[in-house]
């Protein structure tokens, strides 16, 4: 019999379709891991479990710049020595850890949570611009840095944002092209990104 077809308990099932749901977790590798947790201790399955309750639990949004946190407001903004003078736009929490892999940035921080794609019906007003152009309005902001993704959706959101921004009298750059088109700022390696960063060039 085929192992894709021989017959799994409702528990391992439910697992690996849970599992499959994940980025990037496709049936096999969905199923692999759930064989993992059978196998291993009970206490390490209880600690990734409350891992995850305690993330769903005890992490928000920080109230400045919409990072995730566990605390309000987030290190960065509670951070006296970071250079407020200077604004990273990013599309997600996660892209805010490769810039700070590189230890070259120490301005501040913006997450959309998102870019402007119609395609998949996001819009200006699904992502956190009302909330930048506050912060805008209201600090001593002279550089905005776009860091968006090297896609169409980071592309078009880049070129909005800079359209709204610069009538405000503030400086507006963005990663130097030193990133492929189609990369995500998540996975761009150390190197690349600071080189982006440093050559980056104002709109």
């Amino acid at each position: 019999m085929n192992q894709d077809s021989m017959p799994t308990s409702e528990p391992i099932n439910r697992l690996i379709q849970e599992l499959s749901r994940l980025p990037s977790i496709g049936p096999k590798s969905a199923q692999r891991l759930a064989y993992y947790l059978l196998r291993a201790p009970e206490e390490q399955s209880r600690q990734l479990s409350e891992a995850i309750l305690s993330v769903k639990r005890e992490i928000t949004l920080c109230a400045v710049c919409f990072n995730v946190t566990d605390s309000n407001p987030c290190r960065i903004c509670r951070d006296e020595e970071r250079d407020r003078s200077q604004l990273c736009i990013v599309e997600q929490p996660q892209d805010i850890l490769a810039m700070e892999h590189t230890r070259i940035y120490r301005g501040i921080y913006h997450v959309l949570h998102g870019a402007i794609s119609p395609t998949e019906g996001i819009g200006t007003k699904d992502i956190r611009i009302t909330e930048l152009l506050e912060r805008l309005n209201n600090n001593q902001t002279n550089e905005v840095i776009l860091a968006t993704n090297t896609n169409l959706e980071g592309e078009q959101t880049a070129m909005y944002l800079k359209r709204l921004i610069s009538p405000l009298g503030i400086k507006v750059t963005r990663l130097a092209q030193g990133l492929p088109f189609g990369t995500e700022l998540e996975y761009a390696d150390d190197v690349t990104l600071t080189r982006a960063l440093e050559g980056r060039q104002e709109l």
